[in-house]
């Protein structure tokens, strides 16, 4: 058996995950990486990704983030995601809602509104679609 490293995923309203696993890759800004249990220290920006949870050599869970933080130890890494959804538990039909409803909002701005707001909901709901292979 394995060696196992406990994984955390928390958002900011709560913990949402908290299990001893045998890998985790994570979106980080400047790629991808994994960690296994006995991995160096390490602080990392999260890009909005999936995260893939391997067990047995497979990947048992699958978790779509919408940006955030990992902090690594020998024993633990701790996602603190923005935004964290089970791809298992995603509708597609709300995610192309969210979509068009983001690209509605853009284009009918009122004098001196902000785009940010709905431009970078728009980012994760299409980086979401991606992730479900929409």
């Amino acid at each position: 058996m394995s060696e196992k490293v406990t994984f955390e995923l928390v958002s900011p309203e709560r913990l949402l995950l908290s299990q001893s696993v045998e890998m985790v890759v994570v979106p980080g800004e400047e790629g991808d990486f994994g960690v296994l249990a006995g991995h160096a220290p390490l602080l990392s920006t999260v890009r909005s990704g999936v995260i893939d949870v391997y067990e047995s050599e497979i990947i048992s869970d699958r978790i779509f983030i919408a940006g955030g933080f990992a902090e690594v130890a020998a024993d633990c890494c701790t996602v603190l995601a923005e935004e964290a959804v089970n791809l298992s538990e995603v509708d597609k039909s709300s995610v192309e809602k969210r979509i068009s409803e983001n690209e509605r909002s853009v284009q009918n701005l009122n004098p001196g509104e902000d785009p940010s707001a709905y431009e970078a909901d728009l980012a994760i709901a299409r980086a979401l679609m991606e992730a479900i292979g929409g």
